[in-house]
């Protein structure tokens, strides 16, 4: 738990840094910036899904996923957290809820995250949370300083998400293969893409409801584990 603590630390920190610079930044500029970071976490995930071993796994995992977080209503429940965080602290902040709904998804799907958590679970090396954590710092900072505070409260969701995996990865350490981690971070890699496409305003993607894709991969390896295939 201590890098998924560092790791939420850092987005608060990163945040109230953003903020404090906000109003020094031109429009035209901060509208620059976020189309460049856009850019940045789109590469970003087309890094992560190139390194699937097992495509065919990917694409079940984000059709299943979608049906299954679509059911749930995931993205209108983090819509409605963000309302109601909106409406206790944002003060009049219209991008409050974009805010946080967005950096709360792109600080728990990546690569980085998934691997991270499961690391500091399995072995207790919290150095990939570590590394997150000043990236995150640095993305923070850029978020918080066009989107506002609203950034910070995404160190909740980012804790209990890397702390879940950290936790669930030491409870059942042997079903977290290699080719269940590499798979699960290609999935990631496709819905880092999309948030990407959704900063840059090209089309709403519903990410937050592709967010159980990420499991599939892991539920497919453990299947197999226990049928013996």
């Amino acid at each position: 738990m201590l890098g998924s603590l560092v790791n939420a630390a850092s987005i608060v920190i990163g945040s109230l840094v953003g903020v404090l610079i906000n109003k020094g930044i031109k429009e035209e500029y901060k509208k620059l910036i976020m189309d460049g970071v856009a850019l940045t976490v789109i590469i970003m995930g087309i890094m992560g899904a190139i390194e699937s071993q097992n495509f065919i796994l990917v694409i079940i995992s984000m059709v299943l996923g979608s049906i299954i977080g679509q059911a749930i209503g995931i993205e209108e429940k983090l819509d409605k957290l963000g309302n109601r965080l909106e409406e206790r602290f944002g003060k009049g902040n219209s991008n409050f809820s974009k805010g946080f709904v967005t950096a709360s998804l792109v600080y728990c799907i990546g690569a980085m995250a998934i691997i991270g958590a499961l690391e500091s679970g399995l072995t207790g090396n919290h150095s990939t949370l570590f590394a997150k954590a000043v990236l995150d710092w640095i993305t923070a900072i850029t978020f918080a300083s066009t989107l506002g505070i609203g950034v910070a409260f995404s160190a909740v969701p980012v804790l209990l998400y890397e702390g879940f995996i950290s936790l669930l990865a030491s409870s059942l350490s042997s079903l977290f293969s290699t080719e269940a981690i590499t798979e699960m971070s290609a999935v990631g890699g496709i819905l880092i893409m999309a948030i990407g496409l959704n900063i840059l305003g090209i089309r709403k993607i519903n990410v937050g409801n592709m967010l159980p894709a990420v499991f599939i991969p892991l539920l497919y390896f453990s299947l197999r584990i226990f049928m013996g295939f």
